[in-house]
């Protein structure tokens, strides 16, 4: 039947004890969830906890990696939120990346820093219980920021066991957890709390502090359903290196490229939440719910250009932004039959309300000295959505679907020229037809329409906030996009699972991080066409290979004589994992990735290096309750960077304004011990 249900539910067994997480309504080979008589399309999968467990990361952002294609990077110090790479996009902080942890939405809407912000230092790796990824806009409970794809990170509701580690790291890095859960009126009571310092390898430390808790009540009610009630906390601090220009090393003004250009970059973030979710099941229907608040705020103090606009003070600046964010969630899904054909059906309400308050302000060493705008913003959303499954015979199924979103934008500016409210409502269309299977290989076409939406200060602005006396234009609050895709899966032989995909997306508006004024901007039409290959080969009980490639061509649509390339979109990207287990007591994997050279400008007459990466790691089980592990970053040591930009910056207050490429290096190589426990 069409719209199979995928459920992440549960803590599973741990991978500790060498044991595979059993999901309801799926098969599972090796570690790998078998997708073929499941899935919708060929982009779509499950990450299993074992799978969660066995990768190498320098990030906690890192283990939405687990995604085919999906690159996670960074290009500033290690509390602001990661930098983003699928299907020939440059997602900047998750624009068109659409991540949800347990159900709550981690992009932000109408950021300071970048429209859909999506900051994972909260996750606590050890609680994911499982990862599902989409990609494309084909899904009709997927909203904004979806078009690209979808990342869903679950986490447990209960623990096999108490879990519990000390890391030590080069480069001060110091990392300790305790999590556990117990039985507490008539359910479970589970708590998690993570400590964490990094200063990685820069000349002026990040000295970054963390701190995470968690606190869960839930309640099953055998096979009828359950519910759960959370609490979580993070806050962070740190220090900046951001990118630097490859000229200041050349001309001595910085010593090395971990050296930073404004030492005093930096900033602060927390981020609380209280949410709920429930479910219920009977014969003939499932039901969804779940609610959240999350309280969150940012201070984050960037110089990209130097002294390229105040020689005298300096182009440092502060984006602040506060904010409080409340949504609920419904869907109910349920069997039917249409003449002689079975029929699914999925219908679906989601409500968000998010109440900001941010700003734009000229800084000096993190003191102000001027405020360009000042804001706040109500931005509310409303969705509804419908899918009709139908199996119409042995060989063909369809998933015809609709989705409707509704947004009001109302701004409040310093500058009442700037104030104003735009309302949009959208409508898209969703099919998927999928054909087969026929001796383990399906076939699937997909299309449909999907959205992002834009910064709502960009909907209401009338003129500039630098000089009232120059109009602005004012861009569309929801941008549309459609997608077309030709897939396959397929089991060829025992043990492997591989599927392709070809693809294309058009966008009528893109939107483009830049470089020298540190926002996002909605920018040109675009298009992307590309290839998705990935493969998951269980070769013996204790040999597993996961490798994929995708290559994406990315242009704009519209002639323009500065060119059609889109800055920073990725071509190439391919990344090759090995693990070993069940060799008495030892374990280990190794992580090779690669995401090749972009166009930095429209006319690709600029273009970054390739980097690649080599990660690893290696354990040893002393018993099924203690182990030790060794990671490895970096293998290699090669010296490659994790994003470059190509932009205009003054490297003194004397000096003369250069277009040059900005980049922020890879760590070099480093190492992390880890002593674990489960009791």
């Amino acid at each position: 039947m069409g719209c199979a249900l995928i459920s992440l539910g549960g803590a599973g067994s741990s991978a500790w004890a060498g044991g595979e997480q059993s999901l309801p309504g799926v098969t599972i080979i090796g570690q790998s969830v078998v997708q073929v008589g499941v899935a919708d399309s060929a982009n779509v999968g499950v990450v299993t906890q074992k799978q969660l467990e066995d990768r190498t990361v320098y990030r906690p952002g890192e283990l939405l990696e687990a995604a085919p294609g999906l690159i996670v990077s960074q290009h500033s110090g290690e509390g602001k939120a990661n930098q983003f790479y699928l299907r020939g996009f440059n997602l900047d902080h998750g624009t068109d990346l659409r991540t949800t942890v347990d159900g709550m939405l981690v992009n932000t809407r109408s950021h300071a820093h970048g429209q859909g912000w999506t900051d994972l230092n909260f996750i606590i790796p050890e609680l994911a219980t499982g990862l599902e990824y989409k990609k494309g806009p084909y899904y009709a409970e997927e909203g904004d920021f979806s078009s690209a794809g979808a990342v869903r990170l679950k986490y447990a509701d209960t623990l096999p066991g108490g879990r519990y580690s000390v890391s030590l790291g080069q480069d001060g890095y110091r990392r300790a957890l305790a999590a556990n859960s117990t039985a507490f009126a008539d359910g479970n009571l589970l708590y998690a709390f993570e400590a964490m310092h990094n200063d990685g390898p820069f000349v002026h430390p990040d000295d970054y502090r963390k701190f995470n808790a968690v606190l869960r009540y839930s309640r099953q009610y055998g096979s009828d359903g359950g519910f759960n009630l959370t609490a979580m906390a993070y806050e962070g601090k740190w220090n900046s290196t951001d990118q630097i220009p490859q000229s200041a090393i050349d001309a001595g003004l910085i010593s090395n490229r971990f050296d930073a250009m404004d030492p005093t970059d930096g900033g602060k973030s927390h981020r609380y939440s209280l949410s709920g979710s429930w479910r219920r099941f009977d014969e003939n229907s499932a039901t969804y719910a779940n609610a959240y608040v999350i309280r969150s705020g940012l201070s984050l103090f960037s110089n990209f250009t130097y002294f390229l606009d105040d020689p005298v003070h300096g182009d440092q600046f502060a984006q602040p932004d506060d904010r409080t964010t409340t949504a609920f969630n419904v869907s109910r899904k349920w069997p039917g039959l249409l003449g002689a054909y079975e029929t699914d059906n999925t219908v679906g309400l989601q409500f968000q309300n998010d109440s900001i308050s941010n700003a734009l302000q000229s800084t000096q060493a993190r003191d102000v000295v001027s405020t360009t705008r000042a804001d706040h913003i109500r931005e509310t959303s409303l969705a509804l959505y419908y899918e009709y499954g139908t199996t119409w015979n042995s060989w063909f199924r369809t998933v015809a679907g609709v989705r409707a979103d509704s947004y009001r934008m109302s701004v409040a500016s310093d500058n009442p020229l700037n104030s104003g409210t735009r309302s949009q409502t959208m409508a898209n269309p969703k099919l998927s037809l999928v054909f087969g299977p026929w001796s383990g290989t399906e076939y699937y076409v997909n299309m449909g329409g999907g959205f992002h939406s834009n910064d709502a200060r960009g909907a209401t602005i009338t003129v500039d906030p630098k000089d009232p006396a120059t109009p602005a234009s004012q861009v569309t609050p929801l941008v549309r996009s459609k997608g077309f895709e030709l897939g396959v899966r397929t089991s060829p032989i025992p043990g492997l699972q591989t599927s392709v995909s070809l693809y294309r997306l058009d966008f009528d508006s893109e939107l483009v991080f830049e470089g020298d004024a540190g926002t996002t901007s909605a920018g040109r039409p675009s298009r992307r066409t590309g290839f998705e290959i990935a493969n998951y080969y269980k070769l013996s009980d204790w040999l597993t290979i996961d490798g994929d490639i995708a290559f994406a061509r990315a242009r704009f649509r519209d002639a323009d004589p500065i060119g059609t390339r889109i800055p920073g979109a990725v071509e190439g990207v391919a990344s090759l994992a090995v693990s070993v287990d069940n060799l008495g007591p030892w374990y280990g994997e190794f992580q090779w990735r690669y995401f090749g050279p972009r166009p930095l400008i429209e006319d690709n007459s600029v273009r970054s290096q390739s980097t690649i990466g080599l990660n690893g790691h290696v354990g040893y089980k002393f018993n099924d309750k203690v182990r030790i592990e060794l990671e490895g970053f970096n293998l290699a040591n090669r010296k490659a960077s994790a994003i470059d930009y190509f932009y205009s910056s003054r490297l003194t207050p004397t000096g003369t304004a250069q277009d040059a490429i900005h980049f922020h290096p890879i760590e070099p190589r480093s190492f992390r011990l880890s002593l674990l426990a489960r009791f």
